[in-house]
């Protein structure tokens, strides 16, 4: 079987006709106005720290003046949209009953390129997953998180994402004190795998195929050897482009040169929310890896992973933002689903006024998707419709007489926020395990083989807080593996927070990329900067009185599972990084997992 690039499995839009669909966005043209003046009355009213910062530097008297006429503006032209807003109102709510719970961008080229990589393809396959909680609000509900021009920012975290995963993935090996290669067939290993660093591993011991393949490398420490990897180096283009040239010695090794250019997201000056723009100059061997078995990194990266294939987002709670980063996706990968969840009144639930802002981009085919909402939300979280995304992706096919398809499942989820509120967020996870088993039974067809199975999103709980303990016990970890976990309120030492201190999302410190980068690598500086973890009163959870390394509050996981993949396949962790490219766009750090799927076939071989 071949993948059908003239036949799409989903339905683009999420209505069944296009008169329903002109219906809905007449009743949104009318209600818009009314939604954009109330989130510009309340954006007014709120300022962020940087915005306060600017205020004090520049010496601005005015501001008081332009909050008084400002708002009273607003609340002018907001009044006389009312009841238009009100007409909109009432002809939208009863649309919802007919709309599918998500939107579906389609790019055929993509898929065409994803079909010449992977049809027939008999060696083991690398899959590169993105975990992200973006923050996208409607920007007078975003200040409250010490953030803000969320459509401004919408655009420069789809670019951020496009220039890290559009750059390629080179592993970087030396035979010789005075050769610099590249092997052309290399599946594995990432650009300048490092030696084993300062911060802790994981004993275990390799397989007979990963010692053959290292056997006759020595790997690029950067603490240590950047400088000599530079002095050995040649080749560059003006450009700072990366050149290839046959060896001499070999002409199946390609000799690489390769400058200090990693990629360049830069736009003169600073972004909107006072994020400086970045030219990423410096060689990728600085940033720092720190082993989690003999074949698996862990790494802190100021760039996106090059090469990703899905992306996950939550909190993409804005209708435009979410087109925003459609529009930037897509050309890339050619599968997208927006606008997930459902809106007003659904069965028994309280009215929905946003959605559940998931957002999953899949550079391979969508063969299925079923999104669930968890029932039980309470307080400001009952408002939106945070719920289960599963997706099954068509990953390849095996090259047999009769193909088989190989396939993929996706899980991209959001808890319940408020701190707490674990009973409430088990409920949510105990439900989550039987939604994702009822989805995997009723879409696997006979003969079809599961390559891997993915759980990520934003948990809202960490594994080393005391007021998260119920969370931290619950079965889900008993069949999806985390590779930050070793067990309830432990973490592995390199394990690091994902959740900032929103106060402290402009400090000098962490406003670029490498600046947080450095912050996260010491365990000192990120107390500054990641939030605490907290005892069940509320206050700040003193980890060192128990002996153990200062985490902070990690709740954004991507996680595997061994148990739904098929018997003829493999799953081995191949790197897991913490990504710091967002520093001042998010209040939640990216995570990312690489994995290697192989065949038992390549097993047998290997052994």
């Amino acid at each position: 079987m071949r993948f059908c690039k003239d036949t799409m499995v989903l339905r683009e839009s999420p209505f069944p006709n296009c008169f329903l669909a002109s219906l809905h966005s007449l009743a949104w043209g009318l209600i818009f106005p009314c939604y954009w003046l109330l989130d510009r009355i309340l954006a007014t009213c709120v300022s962020t720290t940087l915005e306060k910062q600017k205020r004090i530097e520049q010496e601005c008297y005015l501001y008081p003046l332009k909050i008084i006429f400002g708002g009273a503006l607003y609340i002018i032209l907001f009044v006389i949209s009312l009841p238009f807003a009100l007409f909109g109102f009432i002809l939208w709510v009863p649309l919802q009953a007919a709309r599918r719970p998500y939107a579906y961008c389609y790019n055929p080229k993509v898929e065409e390129k994803v079909q010449k990589k992977w049809v027939s393809k008999e060696s083991g396959m690398l899959f590169s997953f993105i975990s992200a909680n973006l923050c996208l609000l409607p920007d007078g509900l975003a200040r409250f998180s010490n953030l803000s021009h969320s459509q401004k920012r919408s655009c420069i975290i789809g670019q951020y994402i496009m220039d890290g995963v559009c750059r390629p993935r080179i592993k970087i090996c030396i035979d010789s004190p005075s050769t610099v290669t590249l092997s052309p067939g290399s599946k594995r290993g990432s650009l300048f795998p490092s030696r084993q660093s300062s911060y802790g591993a994981i004993e275990s011991h390799p397989s007979d195929e990963a010692l053959l393949r290292d056997s006759n490398l020595r790997y690029i420490d950067s603490s240590e050897e950047s400088s000599e990897l530079e002095r050995k180096i040649d080749g560059m283009s003006p450009n700072g482009s990366i050149n290839f040239e046959p060896a001499a010695a070999d002409p199946s090794v390609v000799t690489l040169a390769v400058s200090g250019h990693v990629a360049q997201n830069s736009v003169e000056g600073l972004s909107p929310t006072g994020h400086p723009t970045q030219q990423h100059t410096g060689p990728r061997t600085r940033y720092k890896k720190n082993k989690i078995n003999k074949d698996a990194y862990c790494e802190i990266s100021s760039l996106f992973p090059a090469d990703a294939d899905f992306v996950c987002l939550q909190e993409v709670f804005d209708k435009r933002a979410a087109a925003r980063l459609k529009s930037l996706l897509s050309p890339f990968f050619g599968h997208v689903l927006y606008d997930i969840g459902i809106y007003a009144l659904y069965g028994c639930s309280d009215f929905k006024f946003f959605n559940s802002g998931l957002f999953l981009a899949s550079r391979y085919p969508i063969l299925d998707a079923k999104y669930r909402f968890y029932p039980n939300g309470r307080g400001e979280d009952a408002l939106a419709a945070k719920g289960l995304l599963c997706v099954k992706i068509q990953v390849g096919s095996t090259c047999q007489n009769e193909q088989t398809d190989i396939v993929g499942y996706l899980n991209c989820t959001h808890l319940h926020a408020p701190e707490g509120d674990g009973q409430i967020r088990c409920e949510q996870m105990t439900v989550m395990m039987e939604w994702i088993k009822e989805f995997q039974q009723s879409t696997l067809k006979t003969g079809e083989k599961v390559a891997f199975d993915v759980l990520c999103g934003d948990f809202n709980f960490d594994n080393c807080s005391p007021d998260d303990h119920l969370e931290q016990s619950h079965i889900v970890f008993n069949t999806y593996k985390d590779p930050c976990r070793v067990g309830a309120m432990q973490d592995h030492p390199w394990a690091i927070g994902t959740l900032l201190q929103a106060a402290n999302l402009y400090d000098v410190n962490v406003r670029t990329p490498e600046g947080l980068q450095r912050i996260l690598e010491n365990e000192e500086h990120r107390k500054l900067y990641i939030a605490p973890p907290i005892n069940p009163d509320g206050s700040n959870y003193d980890c060192e009185q128990t002996g153990s390394p200062w985490i902070g509050r990690r709740i954004d996981y991507i996680m595997f599972c061994d148990n739904s993949v098929s018997k003829h396949y493999k799953t081995e962790l191949e790197e897991f990084c913490f990504i710091t490219q967002l520093a001042g766009l998010s209040d939640h750090i990216p995570v990312g997992l690489r994995l290697f799927v192989t065949t038992a076939e390549e097993e047998m071989e290997a052994l």
